[in-house]
């Protein structure tokens, strides 16, 4: 071989193992400008109460506690510190992590970490030297055609931790000072936890370090670690076989709160992951273990799920808390570990704790089975239930009204809720009344719902296809303290077919139980009873909202925080509904007085905390300085509404109210805005501007300024000389509504049975196929369109 050849080989060997460094560094650099105003965030951000922890003995029983975890181990498994070729470390999902666990380290908590990785850092590094080294020695002492054949020899794992533990180490401390966070380094066998003065040694060290707020970073001494043999726990001790149990020997002695396994799959299946039927354990109990089918190990480690899930149970019975998730996912792998501790629904959590009820994925699929039921009953019989639902809500007023006095007590000795969802909270006989009339309503039209036909088109002779209506699904409706929410919902699900799960508020926790137990009653008289469920267990309804594959539709009843909160969430489920409800009167310069004040007084006086109230009158410019105006501020300041002026109503007076902060606001209460147009015309841009498309109204005796208002605007609800308050499922005649809706697909305006549905198309051939339509085909397309009502060919022949 010649020099120049050697030479040029050996520059590319060195680019090999410069780039790597190089990769190295530019991770760092990003990693301390990303970080720097993060950590400036946690600086300036308003300090907390330090979680408490708890008597250590028990563990967490529900995920909503593990908020309150003090003492956190987190152990990285192989898969998730290295890469994919499995020879050098995933720098920016182990940055990732860094980050969430200095975090949670400056929120006062206790972190360590039990991480792998020295063997596949070690293992790149030797892999460099040995290629280098092979390269100078080829070069000297062989010919230029055996360089070709130049291959790596298998790298002892030993030798690999010995050589990757350092760097390892470093690059630990490197991303962790971005964050003002210092970490320390220990290495531990076997025999430091078998051995009564080397783990109380490493129990003092650990303690000391932790309180020096320094993060321990923790790994087994690979590089004169023995082979691990099986089957060697003894006496309730578990052995050091891998991470795994290592991490969970070290939670338990010391004590830590909780132990976040992290690898790379979701959590615990109850078969292998990948198979047909398999399906995610949300919680996992001790006594569940006989119904796992556990599957290979992890593509790297020496652990797999088997081990995982013994560490773990191992580690919750000395009374720390687990969850194993996925920390390899690059969509979840930036909030993975903040997200579990607090208490979201994030891959398996271990509980000693069974609850007495069924999870919602269980209610989720005994609601699917009993709705599809509910489906294939006959309309008469959809009818019934809900009739029956009706008397019921009569019969049993007083159970209801003495359940709904306990929530009344309850939520006004707390103070925590303002009148407007107090009145919503209040059932009275008037209103129980009111909910049977409009069940009623819903009965009658339960009768031409499912399966109903829109349309009929004859593709061919004897080829006949149909469009049919037919139930969505599974239906999550999310509502706060409005307990009347529910018989309605419930009664409209019913008379579309939909299984039903119901989300309600706690203030309303009595009120919604008894109502319940009414609706599972009349679901009874058919065997349908358990197709709509009442979720009363922890879950948060963004966990709830996480349910894409179980959920078909989110209906959400309340405030417009609670529905920007649900719409954000569910991003896999559609969302049913409406943000905001800033609805809008213009009086126009020919309106009548007397129904401009019926009018504007009934839109904002009649229920200020309704999404149907008026928050913004519009005033034409001419009726400025007029009796009728005088009239107008005259009825809302009687009626005690507090005034806010828009920009150019201010300007027009001397002494004008308080300037409104913001022309897009939804009052709630005895408040509104008012603003000066010059015309019907900027009205309307005036409400596309500042509106929630959901209901507007024009006050006019011109005809055709009113249809101009009514053609031009586009929102869910547009009313001429009538009160914003109409814009309801009830007073529309639909019986009730499940909400209302500004989405511009599927159902706007007030949704009540016919936004419950979709379709399915179905056709009836006779051996049919394609080919027969083809250029040599037989058959020919006819696509007649038949009347709705006429009968198919087949059902002709039969009569």
């Amino acid at each position: 071989m010649d020099i120049v050849s050697f030479k040029l080989l050996l520059r590319d060997l060195l680019t090999l193992e410069r780039r790597e460094d190089i990769k190295l560094t530019m991770m760092l650099q990003r990693l301390a400008f990303g970080s720097r105003r993060h950590v400036r965030d946690l600086l300036i951000r308003p300090l907390t109460q330090a979680p408490h922890g708890r008597v250590h003995g028990s563990s967490f029983a529900h995920r909503g506690e593990l908020r309150h975890a003090k003492r956190i181990v987190v152990k990285l498994g192989s898969a998730v510190v290295t890469r994919g070729d499995e020879c050098g470390l995933a720098l920016g999902r182990l940055a990732s992590i860094v980050e969430q666990v200095a975090m949670l380290q400056n929120q006062g908590r206790e972190m360590m970490i039990v991480t792998s990785g020295a063997v596949a850092f070690g293992k790149q590094r030797l892999r460099h030297e040995i290629l280098l080294s092979q390269s100078v020695r080829q070069a000297l002492h062989s010919g230029h055609n055996q360089l070709k054949d130049m291959s790596l020899p298998v790298l002892e794992a030993r030798a690999c931790a010995a050589a990757g533990q350092s760097g390892l180490m470093a690059l630990y401390e490197a991303m962790f000072t971005q964050y003002s966070t210092c970490t320390a380094q220990v290495l531990v066998t076997n025999l430091d936890f078998h051995d009564d003065q080397k783990r109380q040694n490493l129990n003092s060290t650990l303690q000391e370090l932790l309180r020096m707020n320094i993060v321990p970073i923790i790994n087994t001494n690979d590089a004169v670690v023995p082979p691990p043999e099986p089957n060697s726990d003894l006496q309730g001790v578990i052995s050091i076989k891998d991470n795994d149990s290592l991490a969970a020997r070290l939670a338990v002695e010391m004590k830590a709160d909780l132990l976040i396994a992290l690898s790379d799959v979701e959590g615990l299946y109850d078969s292998p992951p990948g198979t047909d039927d398999a399906k995610l354990i949300d919680i996992f109990y001790p006594g569940d273990q006989q119904s796992i089918t556990y599957g290979t190990k992890s593509r790297v480690g020496i652990g797999g799920m088997e081990a995982k899930v013994k560490a773990a149970l191992w580690a919750l019975q000395g009374g720390t808390s687990v969850v194993i998730a996925n920390g390899t996912h690059p969509k979840v792998t930036g909030h993975v570990i903040t997200d579990i501790v607090e208490g979201k629904k994030v891959g398996t959590f271990f509980s000693e704790i069974k609850p007495a009820g069924p999870t919602v994925e269980q209610q989720t699929e005994v609601a699917r089975s009993s709705g599809r039921t509910l489906a294939s009953l006959h309309p008469d019989q959809r009818s019934e239930i809900i009739c029956h639902l009706a008397e019921l809500l009569t019969e049993r007023k007083e159970a209801i009204l003495a359940a709904n006095k306990k929530d009344m007590d309850l939520a006004v000795n707390a103070g925590h809720l303002p009148p407007a969802m107090l009145t919503r909270l209040s059932l009275s006989p008037v209103k129980l009344n009111s909910l049977a009339i409009g069940l009623r309503q819903i009965a009658v039209a339960a009768q031409d719902s499912v399966g109903r036909v829109l349309r009929r088109t004859r593709v061919a002779h004897t080829l006949e296809l149909e469009q049919i209506t037919v139930p969505i699904g599974v239906l999550l409706v999310i509502f706060e303290a409005r307990p009347d929410c529910l018989p309605q919902v419930s009664a409209l699900a019913i008379a579309s077919g939909n299984a039903l799960l119901l989300k309600g508020g706690k203030e309303a926790a009595n009120t919604n139980s008894v109502l319940h137990q009414l609706t599972q009653e009349a679901l009874s008289m058919h065997g349908v009873r358990e197709a709509v469920q009442l979720v009363n267990t922890r879950e948060e309804v963004e966990d709830l909202c996480r349910l894409d594959n179980m959920i078909d539709l989110i209906i959400p009843r309340g405030s417009s925080q609670l529905v920007k909160d649900i719409q954000r969430a569910a991003k896999g489920i559609p969302v049913l509904g409406h943000s905001e409800g800033i609805c809008h009167v213009y009086v126009d310069a020919d309106a009548s007085v007397d129904k401009v004040i019926k009018i504007v007084r009934d839109s904002k006086c009649d229920y200020p905390a309704a999404c149907n109230a008026m928050e913004t009158l519009l005033i034409h410019r001419d009726i400025l300085r007029t009796p009728l105006f005088d009239q107008i501020i005259d009825m809302l300041r009687n009626e005690r509404v507090k005034i806010h002026a828009g920009p150019r109503f201010s300007s027009y007076l001397t002494f004008s109210p308080l300037e409104a902060n913001s022309l897009r606001t939804e009052y709630g209460d005895l408040e509104c805005c008012i603003e000066v147009v010059d015309s019907m015309h900027d009205a309307v841009d005036h409400i596309h501007k500042y509106g929630s498309s959901h209901t507007d109204v024009i006050i006019t005796e011109n005809e055709e300024t009113a249809e101009q208002f009514l053609q031009q605007l586009d929102s869910a609800c547009v009313f001429w000389n009538a009160s914003s308050r109409f814009a309801d499922g009830y007073r529309f005649g639909l019986g009730a509504e499940v909400g209302i809706s500004t989405a511009r697909i599927h159902a706007r305006g007030p949704v009540g049975l016919e936004g419950l549905l979709t379709t399915k198309w179905v056709l009836r051939g006779d051996g049919h196929t394609t080919a027969d339509f083809s250029e040599h085909g037989t058959m020919k397309y006819l696509h007649e369109n038949l009347p709705v009502g006429q009968p198919l060919a087949g059902q002709r022949d039969s009569n």
